[in-house]
């Protein structure tokens, strides 16, 4: 059986704890600092006499305070370069942001990692979300994928995920039946908003986006982190797929929503 440990803790304080090249993979999907405060609620809704649907009563609401400012990439810095010391020989890093921070964040891992260590920047594109009449509305995050040794890092091309062709007319029947092999543009929805995975906290990440990772840069019985865990979507993912997992946050709320994530889960809390 694969192990899950969560742990309520500052997460500097965490891994300063934790063996030097002890895990295999790590992704983070930290604070975007977007300044604002993130809120989800879920609500239950029924019809009046007019047959309108209205709020019937709020199920959960969630929130933080994504507002570190300009002290961002130093609290980012701090963390990060202490997981690369905890990070295996042949370990991949995996840092989830968005536009506004996206710049500054690459520098800050070329710094830490070296250049030569920067693989790819992912791409995830959605069709949900912010609307603009004055510019293009933002529909992507970024994900950079950095290589603790470049000459040495897991990558299961055989894991890879098939997608269809755009034009499958061009490419002949046989390869359109087989579809092409994911780039370094992932098209994904957001986690539906009253979908089965969604668990009400503010920032979820969609499994599908969570499982490649996991499959492509990780073997069966690997030891993964993720400590700014939020709703516990990468656990899940790492579980899914038979791997252990170590999920670090300290916002309360997000505790309480993986303790009732993995209800059915034998886990350890810390």
């Amino acid at each position: 059986m694969n192990k899950l440990t969560i742990i309520n803790d500052d997460n500097l304080s965490s891994l300063l704890r934790m063996p030097t090249n002890s895990i295999n993979l790590i992704y983070i999907d930290p604070p975007f600092n977007t300044l604002k405060t993130q809120k989800l609620k879920s609500i239950k809704t029924k019809k009046d006499e007019n047959g309108k649907r209205k709020v019937d009563k709020v199920l959960s609401e969630y929130s933080f305070e994504d507002t570190l400012g300009t002290s961002y990439l130093d609290f980012l810095k701090e963390r990060i370069t202490v997981s690369r010391n905890i990070l295996s020989k042949n370990g991949s890093f995996f840092c989830h942001v968005d536009y506004r921070e996206v710049h500054y964040v690459k520098i800050m891992l070329d710094e830490i990692f070296g250049r030569k260590s920067f693989m790819n920047e992912i791409i995830w594109s959605y069709d949900y979300g912010a609307k603009s009449k004055k510019r293009y509305a933002t529909k992507h995050d970024n994900i950079l994928w950095y290589a603790k040794d470049p000459n040495n890092y897991i990558f299961n091309y055989d894991k890879i995920d098939r997608v269809p062709y755009l034009a499958p007319s061009l490419c002949g029947p046989e390869k359109a039946k087989r579809g092409k092999v994911i780039t370094d543009v992932w098209f994904s929805t957001i986690v539906p908003t009253n979908g089965k995975e969604r668990t009400g906290y503010p920032t979820q990440k969609p499994l599908k986006i969570l499982e490649r990772i996991v499959k492509m840069h990780s073997n069966e019985g690997d030891l993964l982190l993720d400590f700014f865990a939020g709703s516990g979507s990468f656990g899940e993912a790492a579980i899914k797929h038979n791997r252990d997992c170590i999920l670090i946050d300290n916002n309360s709320q997000a505790i309480e929503v993986m303790k009732k994530r993995f209800s059915n889960v034998s886990y350890t809390t810390l």
